[in-house]
């Protein structure tokens, strides 16, 4: 690394650590958010459900009209019950514990191209990320998703994680209207998806071209395990002539692999 980029580096960090503690904090914000929700909400709405339970059995036989209301009011409660769990899996997914990064991407596909009734392929690569690095890489490809059934008019998508030595690459492809990337302001979405994988200590590159699609290729650093194997820390941060190679190697006009 010459003298410059290496200063260039040394100048960006302050920047980088307020980016940082700031989406640490909007994450335990978030995760406390969840847990408020899952706990209180979650336990009125279920004290609810038995109070109507035990209402039902008081009354005993009602007329038509009667049981009607309380159908109508345990399907409400149901429908609440559903809304606070959609909720805070969105604040924090659960999933990511339960069934790990690669198996919470592919649910998190599955169910959009089943809703969006567009197909998509996913390719997996066993690679460890740290759980902050999982959770950047989840909330990506649910950003890209969004974006894809909002604006894309696709009928392909593509998911990839893949291995590339120190890190892991990210790529989610979709076949649709593309766009001018030197053009077109970017959006909330975006911004907030370069800073979160900024974050971790990664890179984002947005590529795309009118009528011809967009990739959004992703690089982050890989989990390291230190020898013997019993210590775990984040990898370094993605090495920028590495990011450099991957993302040329994706041109606008090259077909999908």
């Amino acid at each position: 690394m010459t003298t410059d980029a290496r200063s260039a580096r040394q100048r960006a960090m302050p920047s980088r650590d307020l980016a940082v503690h700031l989406q640490r904090a909007r994450d335990s914000e978030r995760a406390h958010l969840a847990r408020e929700l899952h706990d209180e909400l979650g336990a009125i709405l279920t004290a609810a459900k038995l109070e109507l339970a035990c209402l039902r059995t008081r009354f005993g036989p009602t007329g038509s009209e009667i049981n009607q209301r309380f159908e109508h009011l345990n399907a409400t409660l149901n429908s609440g019950l559903a809304l606070k769990s959609r909720i805070v899996e969105g604040l924090c997914p659960s999933s990511l514990a339960r069934m790990g990064l690669q198996a919470s991407l592919a649910a998190l596909v599955r169910d959009f191209s089943q809703g969006a009734a567009i197909p998509a392929t996913c390719t997996w690569c066993d690679v460890a990320l740290a759980p902050p690095t999982q959770l950047a890489v989840y909330r990506l490809v649910q950003e890209c998703l969004t974006n894809i059934g909002k604006y894309a008019g696709a009928s392909r998508i593509e998911v990839s994680l893949l291995d590339a030595g120190r890190s892991a690459v990210v790529m989610v492809f979709d076949n649709g209207v593309g766009f001018d990337v030197a053009r077109t302001n970017p959006g909330q979405g975006l911004a907030g998806m370069r800073q979160r994988i900024a974050a971790c200590g990664g890179q984002l590159r947005v590529v795309s071209c009118p009528g011809k699609g967009t990739r959004i290729v992703t690089v982050v650093p890989k989990l390291q395990v230190e020898a013997g194997g019993t210590t775990c820390h984040p990898g370094e941060e993605a090495e920028p002539r590495q990011v450099a190679r991957l993302v040329r190697s994706v041109q606008c006009d090259e077909p999908s692999p």
